[in-house]
């Protein structure tokens, strides 16, 4: 394994407010990247329905896709992603 390969740890465990947390999180990467408009798709999630939060993390990794160099912000949506059934 090369030096700048790392190992993300999967946590499936997350609840609403960590849940909200790493998506403020992401969105605050996104900002500092100049990613306005990834930014402004995480933009006020915090209380939304499970629902409305999964359309936007869905319509993030879609903007994502074509963009490997955000590879680190793809993989902590994917992970908000995986934990999405235990909003409650």
């Amino acid at each position: 394994m090369s030096s700048e390969e790392k190992t993300m740890r999967i946590v499936r465990n997350l609840d609403r407010g960590a849940i909200e947390g790493k998506l403020a999180e992401i969105r605050k990467a996104a900002q500092s990247s100049n990613l306005a408009e990834l930014a402004s798709m995480l933009n006020g999630v915090e209380g939304m329905p499970r629902g409305q939060i999964e359309t936007r993390v869905t319509n993030a990794l879609k903007w994502l896709a074509d963009k490997p160099q955000h590879q680190g912000l793809i993989a902590q949506l994917e992970l908000v992603e995986m934990n999405l059934p235990n909003l409650k």
